[in-house]
């Protein structure tokens, strides 16, 4: 009944673009406290993990909620650690809050300890 035709002198409608490289599409996945995941989470994004996961983890951030835990690998720029991590870590930066449980061995290049983090492990500089 209606119908519209283009305009042939519109000028064309610019597309979006979206922007490229690690951690680029900047979601966030929230990764509920009812939620157990067993096997591998990869990303490019940020990861929040509430619930449990059994498995490696890549992502481009990392935030281990309180009631979170997670057993296996993690590779990330930063994580911040308020529940239990029991595994190995890779990253940039972490941060330990007061609630952390961390039972790894961690390469990174710069580390925060809140007081009353427990600790069990071993820290690493990355080699280079």
């Amino acid at each position: 009944m209606f119908s519209k035709t283009a305009d042939p002198t519109a000028a064309p409608t610019p597309s979006v673009s979206r922007p490229t490289g690690p951690g680029a599409n900047a979601g966030r996945s929230v990764l509920g406290a009812d939620l157990r995941i067993t096997g591998e989470v990869s990303t490019t994004g940020s990861v929040e993990v509430l619930g449990e996961i059994d498995g490696n983890i890549a992502a481009h951030g990392l935030i281990i909620g309180q009631e979170g835990k997670v057993t296996g690998s993690v590779t990330a720029a930063s994580v911040e650690v308020k529940g239990k991590l029991d595994g190995k870590v890779a990253c940039e930066s972490l941060t330990l809050r007061s609630t952390a449980e961390v039972k790894a061995d961690v390469t990174t290049k710069g580390i925060v300890i809140e007081s009353g983090a427990m600790i069990d492990g071993r820290f690493l500089k990355p080699k280079g």
